[in-house]
């Protein structure tokens, strides 16, 4: 099989649907040790739970911060259970797809092509997102902020 410059090498089978899932979401790819913060820096999140709705989302968090780094190329010890990594899972495909889908909606109205997966309710992330991507950043929060009213599951 020929490696193309950029892209990832195929995937194990079992890993297939999760890795088609990233390349939709078309997620920038950064270095192992970006990778690896992440894990920790969700893996101290996940620490600091305080309800099993909490924890779950955080396992989410680290599953798809895992798998990404896994869609990068990079080989990678779980860092979670098998079972909280299924948990995870679960709750991951929703949850990004779901913000991904928002902020394509977002960037669709200022003619951008967005690909984030950072959770809208936040100020400061949008503000970063609107500058990322060129837009002004009070337009953007404002427009993020009334199409939220109509995403209740991320709220």
């Amino acid at each position: 099989m020929r490696k193309v410059e950029g892209s990832s090498p195929p995937p194990p089978t079992n890993f297939m649907i999760i890795h088609l899932w990233h390349s939709m979401l078309d997620m920038k790819k950064y270095d192992l040790a970006w990778h690896k913060n992440d894990i920790a820096d969700e893996l101290k999140e996940l620490k600091e739970g305080t309800n099993w709705l909490n924890r779950w989302s955080e396992y989410s968090d680290i599953a798809y911060t895992y798998t990404r780094a896994k869609w990068t190329g990079y080989k990678l010890k779980r860092p979670i259970s098998v079972f909280h990594f299924t948990i995870g899972l679960i709750y991951m495909f929703p949850k990004y797809t779901l913000r991904w889908l928002f902020f394509k909606r977002a960037g669709k109205k200022f003619n951008r092509v967005i690909h984030e997966v950072r959770n809208p309710k936040k100020i400061k992330k949008l503000t970063i997102i609107a500058k990322r991507n060129g837009i002004n950043s009070e337009q953007f929060v404002e427009l993020c902020q009334k199409q939220l009213r109509y995403w209740p599951l991320l709220k």
